[in-house]
């Protein structure tokens, strides 16, 4: 019996011996152990959908504060007291850029300036369009009269460029970008280069727990790719099927897989539509065809049943910043598969 005893202790102590190599070798593997010691880094993101592939990242490790949640408008937002006290504490802020959260502008560099600011629209890499401007699409306060519509710029993989491409850097200095539209997010090969720039910063900064942070990037990568694979299969029914959107939010996303929107109502939230607009608008919708009217969660959809009265066209919904939908590494996945299935939805047969 006491010889029993003595070898069963004996492997448990191996055993024990063993699992705690294993944590002392493997970070991942004892992940769950090492981070309970390590302090998180404070994250601050300013939208959802940033929010969602930064807490993608940091999974395992910490959670990245929100600043517009809910239905607020990325475009307009106020900062609340709880922002700017999360701010003032932050060790790193993603934000998309001055071209579209200019509310953040000001904040940033009075309230987070000892953070590291990763400004999204500056990774290297990640593709921009210029906004479409003239015609179908209501012209923007620039002074540029040029017609970029989503035809010249396709992504990556064959249709178009990179914005690593055609960009000099070195030529423009330390000058921020702001004449370009700023729902890159809605392409997942930006997102993949968002999510390799929240990599290298949150290692940079949090090194202990740098492997963590990789292998949660390549996962994520992984399904982009796949996300990615599956929407070109779901929207390729219907994309040549005209429709019209709210306002201009979704270059990237009609872009990546050829859709064939034809008009916004308006290209800001902020600007309400004159009448003739609404005019052209609704002349289209008739003289085109036009399939779909689609409405945003965070407007007033009164705009959209006013032009569609009368005319075959019917109405749907497109949200480009997931409103309603949960805060957290799935928001951006289930994100992207709503708006293909409201567009499938509402242009199918």
């Amino acid at each position: 019996m006491r010889s029993y005893q003595s070898t069963m202790e004996s492997a448990l102590m191996r055993l024990g011996s063993l699992l705690l190599k294993l944590v002392l070798v493997s970070p991942l593997a004892g992940a769950g152990l090492a981070t309970a010691a390590m302090a998180e880094p404070n994250v601050v993101a300013s939208i959802k959908p940033v929010h969602s592939l930064a807490a993608g990242v940091m999974e395992g490790v910490g959670t990245p504060a929100l600043l517009v949640d809910g239905a607020a408008s990325e475009h307009s937002y106020a900062l609340r007291p709880s922002d700017a006290r999360a701010l003032s504490q932050a060790d790193l802020v993603f934000w998309v850029g001055e071209g579209l959260e200019t509310y953040l502008t000001a904040p940033i560099a009075n309230l987070a300036g000892d953070a590291h600011i990763v400004e999204l629209a500056e990774i290297e890499g990640i593709r921009l369009l210029e906004p479409r401007t003239g015609g179908d699409w209501e012209a923007h306060d620039h002074d540029h009269e040029h017609d970029h519509g989503a035809a010249e710029h396709a992504h990556e993989d064959g249709h178009g460029k990179d914005r690593g491409d055609d960009h000099d850097h070195a030529a423009e200095g330390e000058h921020h970008h702001t004449d370009y539209d700023a729902h890159f997010w809605l392409d997942t090969g930006n997102a993949r280069r968002i999510v390799a720039a929240m990599v290298e910063a949150l290692s940079e900064q949090d090194q202990e727990n740098a492997p963590i942070y990789r292998a949660n990037g390549d996962r994520l990568a992984d399904r982009l790719a796949a996300l990615d694979r599956e929407l070109a299969a779901a929207l390729a029914p219907v994309k040549d099927v005209p429709y019209v959107v709210f306002h201009d939010a979704y270059q990237y996303f009609e872009s990546r897989y050829d859709l064939a929107a034809v008009g916004s109502i308006t290209v800001s939230p902020e600007r309400q539509p004159g009448a003739q607009r609404l005019h052209e608008i609704r002349e289209k919708i008739s003289g085109l065809d036009v399939r779909c009217v689609f409405s945003e969660p965070q407007f007033e959809p009164a705009l959209v049943d006013t032009l569609r009265e009368g005319t075959a066209a019917r109405t749907g919904e497109l949200d480009p910043l997931g409103a309603d939908l949960s805060n957290g590494p799935g928001l951006y996945f289930e994100l992207m598969r709503n708006l293909a299935g409201s567009l499938k939805s509402c242009l199918a047969d």
